[in-house]
């Protein structure tokens, strides 16, 4: 049996706010007394940002300049040196969390080309010749967004789903005849709450296949030179399988995926934004897509 090392929160769900403390508990258990240099526990928050391959030429500059945007860095000694006895030994900590210095603290994000992310890094360094132990262990910032006074009234939104009406669509000869209303319940959507609303095909010269309802975000990176802007799926929900009668409503409901989502957010150097597309998917396996830009926050 080996020594081993690991951080405990008291905290079950490992979900804080800037100025609370946060506790735990450094947990050792060793099948012998060893000596130790000394057990030091890290705090860091930082931003990571990276541009999709296709970018990579374009923003070359970026691409080699780019470094991680820090906003917590606390370190904290657990134990000066000594003498750990054999069996399990516990070491609680505190520790409040505060950005560094002209920093803001973000909501944590796991995206494709920006990352927030929080850890809690132990080290217990050993003596000569011995190898130190290494734990980390993340945890969840969660950060109340203050709603613009012109976005306090959320309205429900309707739509219209016509041929007419779709983008980029070169020669809508091609396309059935088809005429999908609805409504979003509010395109201002708090992250703990479901995203709801409901879907009518009133008729389609097409026999339908699917109905779905995508979640996409949007995250843009940029410098000087300029800004990459890459939209990627989250996920895809089902709301409609095989051809739906006219006329009957389908309801439209969607949890927002924690950690892969995070109140709209616009920096000088990156936004985090999200999309919303319900796509359509005839039999022939011919699709459309109708997309709204949705605002997240956390009230």
């Amino acid at each position: 049996m080996s020594t081993k090392l690991d951080i405990l929160l008291k905290r079950a769900n490992k979900v804080y706010c800037e100025g609370e403390i946060i506790a735990g508990i450094i947990v050792i258990q060793s099948p012998s007394d060893f000596k130790h240099d000394g057990i030091i526990l890290t705090i860091e928050g930082s931003v990571n940002l990276q541009l999709s391959p296709k970018n990579v030429g374009i923003f070359e500059a970026f691409y080699n300049s780019v470094k991680p945007i820090q906003l917590v860095s606390c370190v904290l000694e657990i134990a000066s040196p000594g003498k750990m006895p054999v069996g399990k030994t516990e070491i609680p900590f505190e520790a409040p969390l505060k950005p560094k210095p002209n920093r803001t603290l973000y909501e944590t994000y796991h995206g494709v080309f920006i990352n927030i992310q929080y850890h809690l890094k132990c080290d217990l360094k050993k003596s000569f010749l011995s190898k130190d132990l290494n734990k980390s262990a993340e945890f969840m910032v969660e950060k109340k967004s203050a709603l613009p006074r012109s976005l306090s009234n959320t309205q429900p939104v309707s739509f219209n789903i016509t041929p007419e009406s779709l983008q980029n669509v070169q020669d809508r000869t091609r396309v059935p005849r088809f005429l999908v209303t609805g409504r979003l319940d509010s395109t201002i959507c708090s992250i703990s709450k479901p995203f709801t609303g409901e879907l009518i095909v009133d008729h389609c010269e097409l026999e339908i296949k699917s109905v779905e309802l995508q979640l996409v975000r949007v995250e843009t990176c940029g410098c000087q030179e300029g800004f990459a802007r890459d939209s990627t799926e989250i996920q895809n929900i089902q709301i409609g399988d095989g051809n739906i009668v006219a006329g009957l409503p389908l309801p439209i409901y969607m949890i927002f995926p924690r950690m892969f989502t995070c109140p709209t957010l616009t920096t000088s150097n990156f936004k985090i934004e999200f999309e919303v597309n319900i796509a359509i998917i005839f039999g022939v396996d011919h699709f459309i897509t109708e997309n709204f830009a949705i605002t997240l926050i956390r009230a």
